[in-house]
C-alpha cells in the first residue's frame, strides 16, 4: 500500500495499524509516572514531517528542504525520539492526528 494512503487511512481510523511486511508494534511510551510532558514541534520539524507524509523518499525530501540526506535522517530520528515513536511514519501519523500537518 502506498505510504501516503496508509497514513491517511490510519489518521481516519485509529484502529488501522501501520504495516510493512508484518505488523509494526505500537510505540511503547516511556514510563513517566502518569504524567506526560507536552510535545511541541518546531515549524521546521512539522515541515519535514509534512514532506515525508507526501510519500517521497528521504533523499527527495532532503533536496526539497535543502538539507543533506544525512541531516534529514538525523532530524527525523530526533523527532521520533522526542515523540516516543519508532519510525518516521509513526511520527507523521502522530502529527496528522494532532492536525499539525
Amino acid at each position: 500500500m502506498e505510504q501516503a494512503t496508509l497514513v491517511r487511512r490510519t489518521v481516519k481510523d485509529p484502529g488501522v495499524s501501520l504495516m510493512r511486511e508484518s505488523m509494526v508494534p505500537a510505540p511503547v511510551p516511556p514510563p513517566d509516572k502518569g504524567q506526560s510532558l507536552p510535545v511541541s514541534l518546531t515549524d521546521d520539524e512539522l515541515q519535514l514531517l509534512a514532506e515525508i507524509a507526501t510519500g517521497v523518499t528521504t533523499d527527495v525530501a532532503a533536496r526539497r528542504l535543502e538539507l543533506s540526506a544525512r541531516t534529514l535522517r538525523r532530524r527525523l530520528r530526533a523527532i521520533c525520539d522526542q515523540l516516543g515513536v519508532n519510525t518516521p511514519i509513526e511520527a507523521v501519523v502522530w502529527a496528522a492526528r494532532k492536525q499539525l500537518i
